[in-house]
């Protein structure tokens, strides 16, 4: 055997398997490295005795994969893999995606559109009432009645959609090992109905009491007010300490979500990270290219879990959770030490992060017996009072990670809380941030300066970025290096009029940012933001929230960003006539940018050349790159 759980018929023979416990089927390539949930599920399986068949990738439109290793003793567990199929297949313009880094030789088109309600179905029009239960982010956020973004329109829980039996939601350690051992010991899957992190179908006459009620799938496809409310119930009761049981009526049938499962202690999640993984695609994959997905994390080692950030744009608060959990460094030394024996290791590990690379105690105290603050953020609009400030353990792990031998450099490329670094009186941390672990580039996440919209984002305002930046360049110009931040900045997203866009676009001018990609918000299901989205309401204060969203408008603000590109003057010129800042023309674009002007381009462009070789000549040569 290679060392990977069965794909094949072949490889579960060479196991002596006759029938396996469960069969796992996902629409991801086979990935065996523990930056893929399928790798972690399934080696915690199998460390707890169970057998295991992979199916990935399966052909929806036959039967022949899905019969492959007939029925599970025990349950089927389906996935989309690890991000939603429908991001995976749509741009934010909805505009098919030419490939898919999670597929073998990044070839789009391998999984179908909503993956997890297509492979249940066909299991289920397969095998009749076997057991199936569905997990990962695609079912995670899709478990309440929520606003699709390809539809355009509220679609039911994926549990109805998908005739699943059970929702693992989260991060699913916990729930998998009790459901596998109560499944081994005859329960019926029907009636596991108390598993914390899960959620299930019953009859109204069988909703638990005591429970907090969401509007119905009903009132929230028909009343926006009602879908907002909705949203703000299912994240306040998202705390493991105080949640509560969340239902929601669909139709005939009550959703009933328990509240979430606890958080895996550090001697679990060590152990999690111990399991056997290949740490590579599977073989068989070889001879098309190889898996694209493996490539950022191969050599990576992920540290900690949760982020207490909580952007309102950002899947995290409703999946992973806003509480911080984090290997030891013992745990996290030994991986590093395993990277160095593998035979393609070149000396550099790509990253040592996680949701957010700083993160490794605690926001506060409270937290630990009283759960993070329902309704408030702990860095935004500004850093909580209460906020525990801490980055000597991560420093003292990374210079020991620094001197294992083979290791050459260790990098963080996952993000960085500048915000939350800048409240560390300490800078030891952020002086080696710069000195050993940035590769030239440092990505760091204002992503807008506008103070409307950073608070509908539930994100810092820009004063802080600005202390980073001002900071960051001051240390590196000290240290004697060369070396630049990269800004994500976002366009588009609820709360940005064409006003707050010509603002950013000043805020990039002033600041010599030139943004080669921009990204569009993408409302993605369940978070925050895509509510104000659809309802054009924000859920915690019930006020109106101006969303852009004609095509046209969107353009707009995407080309603001980027004003400086010849191809996007014309567009430029009508969002500032539109905007009332007739003013700006000659400023962010030439006098006469039409289709006839290359003569006013050109001594606009010679103006422009002039004014920033004056304030400083170096900045001719760099390039900043954007998301």
């Amino acid at each position: 055997m290679n060392g990977f759980l069965p794909v094949t018929v072949e490889e579960m023979h060479e196991l002596n398997i006759e029938q396996f416990d469960f069969i796992y089927v996902t629409g991801d390539a086979y990935v065996d490295h523990p930056s893929f949930g399928v790798a972690i599920i399934s080696r915690l399986l199998e460390s707890l005795g169970f057998t295991v068949g992979i199916i990935s990738q399966p052909d929806w439109k036959s039967d022949k994969d899905f019969k492959r290793f007939g029925l599970p003793k025990l349950a089927f567990l389906v996935t989309a893999g690890n991000i939603d199929s429908m991001v995976a297949h749509y741009t934010s313009a909805k505009k098919k995606r030419s490939d898919d880094a999670y597929t073998a030789g990044g070839v789009a088109g391998k999984r179908p559109d909503r993956a997890v309600t297509v492979y249940c179905r066909k299991i289920r029009e397969i095998f009749g009432d076997v057991p199936i239960a569905i997990g990962g982010l695609e079912a995670s956020l899709r478990r309440f009645a929520h606003y699709d973004y390809w539809d355009d329109k509220v679609k039911p829980s994926v549990l109805i959609e998908s005739g699943a039996d059970l929702l693992m939601y989260g991060m699913g350690e916990h729930q998998i090992a009790e459901l596998s051992k109560r499944l081994a010991d005859g329960e019926d899957i029907h009636n596991i109905h108390d598993i914390r992190g899960t959620c299930y179908l019953t009859e109204p006459v069988s909703t638990p009491i005591g429970c907090a009620e969401c509007p119905s799938f009903e009132q929230v496809s028909e009343n926006k007010e009602a879908y907002a409310r909705a949203t703000r119930i299912q994240y306040d009761q998202q705390d493991e300490i105080y949640g509560k049981t969340v239902i929601q009526r669909h139709g005939k049938l009550m959703l009933v979500q328990n509240p979430p499962a606890y958080s895996l202690t550090q001697e679990e999640l060590d152990k999690i990270y111990d399991l056997p993984y290949m740490r590579n695609y599977h073989p068989s994959y070889e001879k098309l290219g190889g898996v694209p997905g493996i490539e950022e994390v191969k050599f990576s080692i992920t540290h900690n879990r949760g982020c207490f950030g909580y952007c309102n744009f950002c899947s995290i608060a409703l999946h992973q959770g806003r509480k911080i959990t984090c290997r030891s460094e013992k745990s996290v030394l030994e991986e590093a030490e395993k990277l160095t024996h593998m035979s393609d290791f070149k000396g550099y590990i790509h990253d040592v992060g996680g949701p957010t690379a700083n993160f490794r105690n605690p926001s506060c105290e409270k937290q630990l017996k009283s759960g993070l603050c329902k309704g408030k953020k702990c860095l935004a609009p500004e850093p909580c009072k209460a906020l525990k400030v801490d980055h000597s353990e991560y420093l003292a792990m990374l210079r020991k990670l620094r001197k294992i031998k083979g290791v050459k450099r260790v990098f963080i490329r996952s993000g960085i809380r500048y915000d939350y670094l800048m409240q560390d009186k300490n800078d030891e941390f952020m002086r080696e941030l710069i000195k050993y672990h940035v590769s030239g580039q440092l990505k760091v996440a204002p992503e807008h300066c506008s103070a409307v919209v950073l608070d509908k984002m539930g994100k810092p305002h820009i004063e802080a970025y600005k202390a980073f930046q001002k900071r960051f360049y001051e240390i590196t110009k000290s240290i004697g290096k060369e070396q630049y931040l990269v800004p994500y900045l976002m366009s588009s997203h609820p709360g940005s009029t064409l006003k707050e866009a010509v603002e950013l676009a000043l805020f990039l001018r002033d600041n010599k940012i030139r943004p080669e990609q921009v990204q569009d918000f993408y409302p993605t299901p369940g978070t925050i933001s895509t509510c104000m989205f659809y309802t054009g309401i924000d859920p915690y204060t019930m006020e109106k929230v101006y969303v852009p969203k004609t095509p046209e408008e969107k353009a707009m603000q995407r080309a603001l960003l980027q004003y400086f590109k010849p191809q996007n003057r014309e567009i430029v010129r009508k969002a500032l006539l539109k905007a009332g800042r007739r003013d700006l023309i000659g400023i962010l674009i030439p006098e006469n940018s039409g289709a006839n002007s290359r003569k006013g381009d050109s001594e606009w462009q010679k103006n422009q050349r002039k004014a920033n070789h004056s304030r400083n000549p170096k900045q001719k040569a760099k390039k900043n790159h954007q998301k």
